[in-house]
């Protein structure tokens, strides 16, 4: 996904977020190691995951609030609609590849509109979130695809958002690793949340409450509060690289 047409195109920070624009040294160094891991797929050594990517439609003055009043109102619904086309863009190249299978959670529309728009993006399979808080939204994903999982032997279940320009396919390929030894695997954001949830068959099926209670949502304190869930359990849990969500004016000019 490139950033040719990104809609700030005349603010001081428009450079760095073209910067995705350009090959990334760090995906071609590990593109030997990665592709690898693609052909071990292949050959039934890693598991399929279904990849939730829980998505916002990108509505004049309805989504990235806080950005957009640096930005503007349609600026900022660009920006939302462009990093979700590049989420999607980057999950797919993993589902053609029979590593993933992708599930977008949307809210923001109904059923009808929900329809022509995964169409329009090339996505087959979609749920409407819900209401109540992101946990709520999540566990209910979790219940709603429990059929479709045991229908394609799917174990593992990844959750991410649409606020990272910086997401490759070296993030996801990662999770599905490091599922293959743990229970949770967390990228955590630069504003105490994480980017990225991955949960293990284990979980979901003795521990599903675990990520998701006791925690304040919308607060810098929900990585700490999901790491406390798991202390008394032996559950496994790794960490991926920390990464910046895009909610903010700061947050596009602390990217490197």
């Amino acid at each position: 996904m490139e950033f040719n047409n990104w809609p700030l195109g005349n603010h001081k920070i428009t450079t760095n977020l073209k910067l995705l624009n350009k090959p990334s040294y760090k995906f071609i160094k590990n593109f030997i190691f990665y592709w690898h891991i693609i052909i071990l797929n292949r050959n039934n050594f890693l598991d399929k995951a279904l990849l939730i990517i829980m998505a916002k439609w990108h509505a004049f003055g309805r989504c990235k609030t806080r950005l957009s009043k640096d930005i503007g109102k349609s600026n900022s619904a660009k920006v939302q609609s462009v990093m979700t086309k590049h989420t999607i863009s980057v999950a797919k190249f993993l589902q053609e590849n029979k590593l993933i299978d992708i599930s977008l959670a949307i809210s923001g529309l109904g059923v009808g509109s929900c329809k022509r728009w995964t169409r329009e993006l090339g996505i087959k399979k979609f749920n409407l979130q819900g209401k109540g808080c992101l946990g709520e939204k999540m566990k209910r994903q979790i219940i709603i695809n429990k059929k479709f999982c045991a229908r394609h032997k799917i174990k593992n279940i990844i959750f991410i958002g649409t606020d990272l320009p910086d997401l490759c396919h070296q993030d996801l390929l990662n999770t599905l690793k490091e599922l293959q030894q743990n229970d949770l695997i967390l990228g955590p954001s630069n504003d105490g949340g994480y980017w990225l949830i991955g949960l293990s068959e284990k979980i979901m099926s003795s521990h599903i409450y675990l990520p998701f209670i006791n925690i304040k949502w919308g607060t810098e304190n929900v990585l700490q509060n999901t790491i406390d869930n798991f202390a008394t359990t032996k559950l496994r849990y790794k960490f991926l690289d920390k990464k910046i969500d895009i909610d903010t004016i700061i947050d596009i000019e602390n990217r490197k």
